[in-house]
């Protein structure tokens, strides 16, 4: 179990073990627990894809059976950062803590261990997508969840402790700083210019020296101002706060940009370690709304005591060469998939 610990001054919050915490689990190597056939090593799972016949099958684990043939799993971490067991203990300022309360759930993306994200196909994507779907309506219709958060840790220096390809879902009580500034700057601009700031970015960037890649529902850039070297975003063209209420058919067409890119990504910087999130507004009723959208973190370098101490960022690639490089990649891997050569 952890606590959730709040800075004296700052809007900064930090999880830290309390007494009673278990270290974190890892993965043995003989015997991967997100392997087909190891579901044992895991909690039971509260979503198993299945494919047949070209149907999607949404099953779950029973005390007397477990789903096999899956395509998607999900299930509970075994090494929570929150859960719904926190103590309900708080103390007061300066030395503000409350309970680290939520849910933690891992999203095991394919069933083959050699796989990595940017290889998955298009249609597993796809089944992926569907599931985080899934859980994101699911997490809000319950109590306490004010904020779904959805990562990757891909790759040991970006924070991933197993290699099987997985995402993960967190919790949270209130809204993550990061979500909290980002929905700031959003209103003030929207109270300012009348429209949505992501939207004029979009109108802005589409088929400019920073765009990547377009598709039909979907734009990805490097941003004017990145924070890693190659970092891109992936943004609806609808204007859409929740990633709950895509169709089917933005699935889709989310699934082949994310294979195209990452996988482009992975070709040019050589399966450079990553991190992949997911911003997305509220979904229970506040003020607090931004465009959704898909942010992706190469991790190429360390930082420096500028970064870590002052939030002030060095970047030694220029975003347009980022965009030059990427989109050279990711337009190859994207004529790959759909056949054009």
């Amino acid at each position: 179990m952890r606590d959730l610990r709040k800075d004296y001054v700052l809007d900064k919050f930090v999880l830290v073990p309390s007494s009673s915490s278990v270290p974190d689990a890892e993965e043995k190597p003989d015997k991967c627990p997100y392997c087909p056939g190891n579901e044992s090593l895991t909690p039971p799972a509260l979503l198993a894809l299945v494919v047949q016949d070209g149907m999607l099958q949404r099953l779950s684990d029973s005390e007397d059976s477990v789903v096999e043939d899956w395509s998607v799993r999900v299930f509970d971490s075994k090494a929570p950062v929150v859960t719904t067991a926190a103590a309900a203990s708080y103390s007061e300022k300066p030395l503000y803590s409350e309970p680290a309360y939520g849910y933690h759930q891992v999203v095991v993306a394919t069933p083959d261990h050699k796989q990595t994200l940017p290889q998955m196909s298009v249609e597993q994507w796809s089944n992926v997508l569907v599931v985080i779907q899934d859980r994101v309506r699911w997490l809000y219709t319950q109590k306490g969840v004010t904020y779904v958060s959805i990562y990757v840790n891909s790759g040991q220096s970006a924070g991933s402790k197993v290699v099987h390809p997985h995402l993960d879902m967190v919790t949270f009580s209130s809204i993550p700083p990061t979500i909290e500034l980002e929905a700031e700057g959003f209103h003030r601009f929207m109270n300012e210019n009348g429209k949505c700031p992501a939207c004029n970015m979009i109108s802005v960037e589409s088929s400019g020296p920073r765009q990547i890649l377009a598709t039909d529902s979907f734009l990805s850039i490097c941003p004017w101002a990145p924070t890693y070297s190659y970092e891109y975003w992936i943004y609806p063209k609808r204007h859409v706060t929740s990633f709950s209420k895509i169709t089917q058919k933005e699935i889709s067409d989310l699934a082949l940009m994310l294979r195209a890119t990452l996988g482009g990504m992975s070709k040019a910087l050589k399966d450079a370690p990553f991190n992949l999130v997911f911003h997305l507004s509220p979904e229970k009723k506040n003020s607090r709304q931004i465009h959704w959208h898909i942010e992706v973190y190469p991790q190429m370098s360390a930082w420096s005591g500028l970064e870590r101490g002052f939030g002030v960022y060095v970047n030694n690639v220029r975003p347009e060469k980022a965009a030059e490089v990427l989109g050279s990649a990711c337009r190859k891997e994207l004529a790959g998939l759909v056949g054009i050569t």
